[in-house]
């Protein structure tokens, strides 16, 4: 895509959530993981790349100790509509006996959160939650999957914004937007 391209769909977008509303679902998702992980010496997992900003942003917000790491997995590969999961990297810091929360940037159908969150299982991790900022409102998510935090709630579009992108690009976007339609390939 050229620059001039991406232009045209940032203007053609519309607003879903401003910036002040993402920001007060985050304190409010912050609060939430506190109560539950508090006293639990958890370890957080960025999911890259969506899962950056969110992560960012929340781990400001959580006054109690922890550790982070991030692990790399995707289905999109900067388009617009999923393939099969790649495993870029694994996160570093050992998941057994620990309490992990899972960060990401949006729950859409749930592939790829359910692939990690069966990963982390796997490496003995004792409780895996799921926080994500966004979860898009539709009936395709795979069976079993729910994120246990979330901050917002979408309509069934493809959005960007907050660390989600349209084709790579628009990650940086201070607020959740929609893409128009006639954008959407």
């Amino acid at each position: 895509m050229t620059l001039d391209e991406i232009f045209a769909v940032s203007r053609r977008a519309v607003c879903l959530h401003t910036e002040a509303e993402v920001e007060a679902a985050i304190a409010a998702l912050a609060d939430q993981v506190s109560a539950v992980l508090k006293f639990r010496n958890p370890l957080l997992l960025c999911l890259m790349n969506g899962g950056l900003i969110f992560s960012g942003k929340l781990l400001t917000k959580l006054h109690f100790p922890l550790q982070v790491d991030y692990l790399h997995a995707t289905r999109y590969r900067n388009k617009t509509h999923g393939s099969d999961l790649e495993w870029h990297r694994f996160p570093e810091i050992s998941m057994n006996g620990r309490d992990v929360l899972v960060l990401d940037d949006i729950l859409d159908e749930g592939a790829t959160l359910s692939a990690v969150v069966n990963h982390c299982r796997s490496r003995g991790a004792t409780d895996v939650l799921t926080a994500v900022l966004v979860d898009k409102l539709h009936e395709r998510k795979v069976e079993g999957i729910k994120a246990d935090f979330v901050g917002l709630n979408v309509e069934d579009r493809y959005i960007y914004g907050y660390g989600m992108d349209y084709h790579g690009y628009l990650r940086n976007a201070a607020g959740i937007f929609a893409v128009d339609q006639s954008d959407c390939d």
